[in-house]
C-alpha cells in the first residue's frame, strides 16, 4: 500500500472516530478521563521507582512525593470518573482562560500590526467560552471533554487527508 494512502485511510478513519465519540459525548469524556488517570498512575508509579533510585535525601523525597502524589491522583481518576471529569473540565476551562489573557495580552503588544484584530478576536472568543462553561458548568462540564476529543480528532482527520492528498502531488511532481 502506498503511503499517502495509508494516510488517507488513518485520516478517514480520524474522522470516522471523531463522528462516533461527538454521538456520545459523555460516554468519551469518561473515557478519557479513565485514560488520563491510567496515565497518571503509570507515570506515578515509575517516578516512584526512579525516586528510589535518587542519590540525595532530598531528591529522593521529593521524587517519591511527586510519584506517589500522581498514583494517587491516577487512582482517584481511575475509580472516580465521573468526578474527574468535573476536575478535568475545570482544569480545561482555567486553561482556556489563561490562553485567552495570554492572547488578549499578546494583541494590544501587536496593535501597530495587521495582527492585532485577529489576536484580539480570537482571545475574547476563548474568554466567551470560558464564560459560558463558567456559567453553565454542571449541564457542560459531562460532555465538554468528549466534544473536544471528537472535534480534534474531526480536525486531525483533516489534516491527514490533505497530507495524503499532497503527498500523492508531490510523488507525481517528483516522477514527472
Amino acid at each position: 500500500m502506498k503511503a499517502w494512502v495509508k494516510w488517507l485511510v488513518l485520516g478517514i478513519l480520524s474522522v470516522a472516530f471523531g463522528l462516533f465519540v461527538l454521538a456520545n459525548p459523555v460516554a468519551a469524556s469518561v473515557s478519557v478521563t479513565i485514560m488520563a488517570g491510567i496515565l497518571f498512575a503509570a507515570a506515578g508509579g515509575f517516578q516512584m521507582l526512579v525516586g528510589f533510585s535518587d542519590a540525595g535525601v532530598w531528591s529522593r523525597l521529593v521524587g517519591l512525593g511527586i510519584g506517589l502524589f500522581m498514583l494517587l491522583l491516577g487512582v482517584s481518576l481511575i475509580f472516580n470518573p465521573l468526578e474527574g471529569v468535573f476536575s478535568l473540565t475545570l482544569l480545561v476551562t482555567i486553561l482556556f482562560a489563561a490562553s485567552g489573557i495570554a492572547r488578549l495580552i499578546t494583541s494590544f503588544q501587536m496593535r501597530a500590526t495587521a495582527f492585532f484584530w485577529p489576536m484580539l478576536i480570537s482571545g475574547a472568543l476563548t474568554l466567551l467560552l470560558v464564560g459560558y462553561i463558567g456559567a453553565n458548568f454542571f449541564e457542560v462540564a459531562p460532555g465538554l471533554l468528549g466534544v473536544l476529543l471528537g472535534i480534534e480528532l474531526i480536525f486531525n482527520g483533516i489534516g491527514l487527508v490533505v497530507l495524503a492528498f499532497f503527498l500523492r502531488k508531490i510523488k507525481a511532481r517528483l516522477r514527472g
